[in-house]
């Protein structure tokens, strides 16, 4: 059985941008960054995925000094390595750059004492198609509650 602890949310990726092939990366960590991450101080909501030199890193991913760090705290927004496998990396890197997509940071959580991240491939929405999605979100909403009273 594989348990995890979900430590952040992308909430905006999923608002912003239609969401297709989700994996699975590791994450290169310095010292004090894992501690911050165990006590869930991420924040993820304007960071994005690039590549360069057959490698894949996330950018502007706030992790916040850990407290007890003194002068080996890291730097908040440095560029992170994501440890993904070579084939993974150049699948993702030519979507990109052929199809037009994006990869986008979706869910970070701890497995098995391993600090993982989420990333999708995804599309982004216009403005038509958010309203669309939360009409019907509102639309099952609704429904359910109905559903809830009538029983």
């Amino acid at each position: 059985m594989s348990t995890y602890k979900t430590i952040a949310e992308n909430k905006k990726a999923r608002h912003d941008y239609e969401l297709f092939d989700r994996y699975e990366a590791g994450i290169e960590l310095k010292g004090t960054e894992i501690k911050s991450i165990r006590k869930g101080k991420v924040q993820m909501k304007d960071s994005y995925i690039s590549f360069h030199n057959q490698q894949a890193y996330i950018k502007e991913m706030h992790i916040s000094p850990y407290e007890f760090g003194n002068r080996f705290n890291h730097d908040e927004t440095r560029e992170r390595r994501l440890l993904l496998h070579k084939n993974e990396i150049l699948k993702l890197a030519q979507a990109v750059k052929i199809k037009g997509y994006t990869i986008v940071p979706v869910k970070m959580y701890i497995a098995h004492g391993l600090a993982k991240m989420e990333i999708a491939l995804a599309k982004g929405k216009n403005l038509h198609d958010k309203r669309e999605s939360q009409k019907a979100k509102d639309a099952k909403r609704e429904i359910e509650k109905a559903m809830k009273y009538k029983y």
